[in-house]
């Protein structure tokens, strides 16, 4: 887990930023498709028919061009997957300072 620090100097908190865990990869969200299906274009250049899983669907919303980790399928991986968490704006940004995100902004660059 790394850290990103919120606040004036004064006041310094820190928040931690969740990083993808084992198959766990980041992507963006390219389009909603409906009964909590959408399409993503992930870290590792392949682009997946990810859900949302029940256990989430009420608490995570999502819109196109949000930062996602998308745990891929056992079965069907590199076209499938979960999406497990969705970053927020700080934490989008933390990430592109630190160079988490450079490969997918590259791919998007075309």
């Amino acid at each position: 887990m790394d850290y990103k620090k919120k606040g004036n100097n004064q006041n310094q908190e820190y928040v931690r930023v969740r990083l993808p865990r084992g198959k766990e990869v980041i992507g963006i969200l390219q389009e909603r498709l409906g009964g909590s299906r959408n399409k993503v274009r992930c870290l590792d250049g392949k682009t997946r028919i990810c859900r949302i899983p029940g256990r989430l669907k009420r608490s995570l919303w999502v819109r196109p061009g949000d930062f996602v980790i998308v745990e891929p399928w056992e079965f069907g991986g590199d076209e499938k997957g979960d999406i497990v968490y969705k970053y927020s704006r700080g934490q989008a940004e933390w990430l592109r300072r630190k160079g988490y995100l450079k490969e997918l902004e590259e791919l998007d660059e075309f």
